[in-house]
């Protein structure tokens, strides 16, 4: 028996502490790269062209002025919505890809 409470932990787990610090250091270094990189996406035919930044905020949206038509407004609606909603979705992609990069595919809830 050891005296004096538990035995040491040995260094199994000291190597294991590293590593997840390790990752952790990574997951935030990639995850502040990713929330500032810029993401397009155009529909229409590039009439529309929407930007978005890795926090999935909208920061810039173009519309040609021949695609403006006061007679087809949802026609113009429904194109600014599908190039906002695919510059997201590549935002999502490219975050969830580079974040299996270091966690090895594992899911872990929180981080991204």
């Amino acid at each position: 028996m050891f005296k004096g409470g538990m035995p040491p932990m040995g260094g199994g787990f000291n190597n294991l502490l590293k590593q997840v610090q390790k990752v952790q250091k990574q997951i935030e270094e990639v995850k502040e790269e990713l929330d500032n990189r810029e993401f397009e996406a155009s529909a229409g035919g590039g009439a529309i062209v929407a930007k978005v930044n890795g926090k999935k905020q909208l920061l810039d949206i173009q519309i040609k002025p021949e695609v403006v038509d006061a007679d087809d407004v949802e026609m113009l609606q429904d194109l600014i919505i599908a190039a906002v909603n695919e510059a997201i979705n590549k935002a999502e992609e490219t975050v969830t890809s580079e974040m299996a990069k270091i966690t090895g595919g594992l899911q872990m809830p929180g981080l991204f």
